[in-house]
Formats: C-alpha cells, structure tokens, sequence
C-alpha cells in the first residue's frame, strides 16, 4: 500500500474522478481533502476483486488494469463513488451526443486495442474540441495509455474516434 503523498505526487495531486486540484494540506476529514480510492480499476477491478481475489492493494498497473488500483481522489469524490464502478463524465459544455462510457471505453482499448467510437458531433468545431479535451483527459486518467482522437464525416455528422497509438 502506497502512502497518501507518494499517491499524490504520482497523480499530481488531482482527482482522478473529477479531474479538479487537491490540497495537499487539506484534512482528510474535509469533503475536498486528499483520500486515497483503492478501488481506482473499474470492472470489478478494485481490491479484493483482481486476479488473486486476497484484498491486498497492488503497486499502480499490475492488476488494476489501465488506472492502477490506487489512485487520489477528493475524499468526497471517493465517498460518491463508492465501491462500484467510477465514472468519468463529459463535460456539459461539450456538444456531442451519445457519448460512450470514458471509463470503460479507456480499459477496452488498453486491454484490446483498436478504436472506438466515443461520440457524435453536429460539427465539425464541436468534435474537434471534444477530441482535444477527451486526449487531454484520458492522459491524465490512464498516464500509461497512448491515445488520438481522429475527427471522420459520416452521415452528416461528424464522428469522434479514440485510436490506442
């Protein structure tokens, strides 16, 4: 199990759920004081639930797929989520419809490879800027991963792919 500060340090003291700054020096009884989710892989991935099923926390990458199975996390955000599956939303300022599940679309290509894709846009602008700030999220969210958005007509609309590089 890695200390609160090594966690913190590797993830640069940002929430992985919701992407925003944690205070290090914040208490971690305070609702956005830093806390550690050991249950970061999603899938059932977290403790107790990878390949050897003993609970035990592993180092980031060995069993928690493309997340790690620890990772820093608001101490609210950690509370919100819960044991279950985390989820990573779009922002609402993005217009794309239908967007895929960031999480789950994020360990399929890790594991599988490939492309997928993530969302619709009316736009080519609008796809454009949600395939900037969708490479910039995951590069946070799964540092390990290497991933481009590529931005296709079809059908008149525009469709936003994630490619594993």
């Amino acid at each position: 199990m890695s200390s609160l500060d090594e966690v913190g340090d590797r993830d640069g003291w940002r929430c992985w759920l919701c992407d925003e700054p944690v205070d290090p020096d914040a208490s971690v009884n305070a609702d956005l004081g830093p806390s550690i989710d050991g249950g970061a892989g999603a899938a059932g991935n977290g403790p107790g639930k990878g390949s050897s099923g003993k609970g035990k926390n592993r180092a980031r990458g060995t069993d928690g797929g493309p997340f790690g199975t620890e990772r820093l996390a608001h101490r609210a955000c950690n509370t919100r989520k819960g044991a279950v599956a985390p989820v990573v939303a779009w922002p609402a300022r993005l217009l794309v419809a239908d967007p895929a599940p960031i999480v789950a679309t994020v360990e399929r290509l890790a594991r599988a490879g490939g492309r997928e894709v993530v969302a619709r846009c009316a736009d080519r602008g609008d796809a454009q800027d949600a395939a900037d700030w969708l490479v910039d999220r995951i590069g946070r969210l799964a540092p390990d991963l290497r991933v481009e958005a590529l931005v296709q007509p079809g059908g008149g609309q525009h469709l936003l792919v994630l490619r594993r590089l």
